[in-house]
């Protein structure tokens, strides 16, 4: 129901835009985002938006280089990742819900109610 896309592998300093559709489902109301996993570590949160778009958070380590974003029209999601590094190098996760769910909750892994299938990012220095 999560369909992500856009994967590969970039330099460092390099970008990169991942997309997230839903079918099925349309996720009118929820709040969306990324996980990523990189390998021997647990998943962490990347990004969060709201259903309206006008709230947004960061995790810290990719603030003011990554940026969310959403059309709900078209049931898509959309990570532009600039300046990447080899430390996001990951398994990339698109997220959703569950519903009633508030954007904090939606920054821990326990508290997601969908997860998509993930792409893989890879980060050369």
């Amino acid at each position: 129901q999560l369909q992500a896309s856009g994967g590969g592998l970039v330099q460092a300093g390099g970008s990169l835009r991942l997309s997230c559709a839903a079918s099925g489902r349309t996720f009118s109301g929820y709040p969306m985002g990324w996980f990523r996993q990189a390998p021997g570590k647990e998943r962490e949160f990347v990004t969060v938006i709201s259903w309206s778009g006008g709230s947004i958070y960061y995790a810290d380590s990719v603030k003011g280089r990554f940026t969310i974003s959403r059309d709900n029209a078209k049931r898509t999601v959309t990570l532009q990742m600039d300046s990447l590094k080899p430390e996001d190098t990951a398994v990339y996760y698109c997220v959703a819900g569950p519903p009633g769910a508030s954007m904090m909750e939606l920054t821990t892994a326990t508290s997601v109610g969908y997860w998509g299938q993930g792409t893989q990012v890879t980060v050369s220095s």
